[in-house]
């Protein structure tokens, strides 16, 4: 309990410090550089990239879990849907139908 009591107060902390910063924030005038605009955009695609391989893996995580409580078992040695011809299919000619 004591985690969790920790986890409210910092997150109360948060919100207040956050919320002093909007209703007491000055606004600046500067001027950006368009270079720091692709900085922008490369800390916004990594940000994307990380979420997504976190998402991935608490998903895996959890379909894991689910097939486990499900008694789903995931047997990686299934058979492919691939088509094998042997030699001897390969060699010998297909009836062709006509329709008339």
């Amino acid at each position: 309990m004591k985690k969790l009591e920790k986890i409210a107060k910092a997150a109360a902390c948060l919100y207040l410090f956050g919320a002093a910063m909007l209703l007491f924030g000055v606004n600046g005038r500067a001027y950006i550089d368009p270079s720091v605009m692709t900085y922008m955009i490369q800390v916004i695609a990594g940000i994307v990239i990380a979420v997504g391989a976190a998402a991935g893996f608490y998903f895996r995580r959890a379909k894991k879990k689910a097939q486990d409580v499900l008694g789903i078992k995931e047997n990686k040695e299934q058979e492919s849907d691939d088509i094998m011809i042997t030699k001897s299919e390969a060699e010998k000619p297909e009836e062709q139908k006509i329709e008339s």
